[in-house]
This record gives structure tokens, C-alpha cells and sequence, in this order.
């Protein structure tokens, strides 16, 4: 079983340490496709996935819905005529934690299985 499928999210409360800068920068160089983003003092992980139609794009923002559900974790995802951009923040600690790079690891995965 790769690592990814072993980590899971782990309930998060307010005083959680968010992910360390060596943690998301280690991140960033596996997955360079991810980009942070700071909006009102706040960093969030996010990707821009393109797709062939709006159909496919819409396919894909219900499997990570459903990945969120399960996960009880959820991003802001906007849906766009060939395109889902995802972004992943932990509310409770206004920051980046480490269930948002498992969340976008796992995002990936959604995403390669569909063109594998």
C-alpha cells in the first residue's frame, strides 16, 4: 500500500500547529502543481485540474465532494467549463495543517485515476 493511502485526516481543533514550512516546501517539490496562496492573511494549498468538457469537470467536483464527505474535511472548489480549481485550508487554525496536503495528495489521486 503507497503512504499516501495510509495517511488519513485526523480531526483538527483550533490550537493544531499547522504544517511546518520545511513540511509544505518538501510538498511543493513533490507536487509542483500546487501553488499557495495567501487571501486575508491565510495560506491555502491550490490546483487548477483542466478537463475536456464541462461534464468532466463536474464528474470530478462530485468525487471530491464525496472524498471531502468521507474525509470530513472540505475545500473550495470552483467550477468552471473545463476546469476545477481546489483549494485546501484548515478553517479552524487559518492555515495551512497537515490533513490539507493528504487532502491534496488524495485530490491528485482522484484526478490521475481518471486518465490512467
Amino acid at each position: 500500500m503507497n503512504e499516501k493511502k495510509q495517511r488519513k485526516c485526523t480531526a483538527c481543533s483550533a490550537d493544531a500547529p499547522k504544517a511546518g514550512h520545511v513540511t509544505v516546501k518538501g510538498f511543493l517539490l513533490k507536487h509542483p502543481e500546487w501553488q499557495i496562496q495567501t487571501e486575508d492573511n491565510v495560506e491555502k494549498l491550490r490546483r487548477r485540474y483542466t478537463f475536456a468538457s464541462y461534464s468532466e469537470a463536474i464528474d470530478f467536483t462530485d468525487e471530491i465532494a464525496a472524498l471531502a464527505e468521507f474525509e470530513d474535511h472540505h475545500p473550495a472548489i470552483l467550477l468552471e467549463w473545463g476546469a476545477v480549481t481546489v483549494t485546501w485550508w484548515t478553517h479552524k487554525i487559518g492555515g495551512l495543517h497537515n490533513n490539507d496536503l493528504i487532502m491534496a495528495e488524495e485530490t491528485d489521486a482522484l484526478f490521475d485515476s481518471r486518465v490512467s
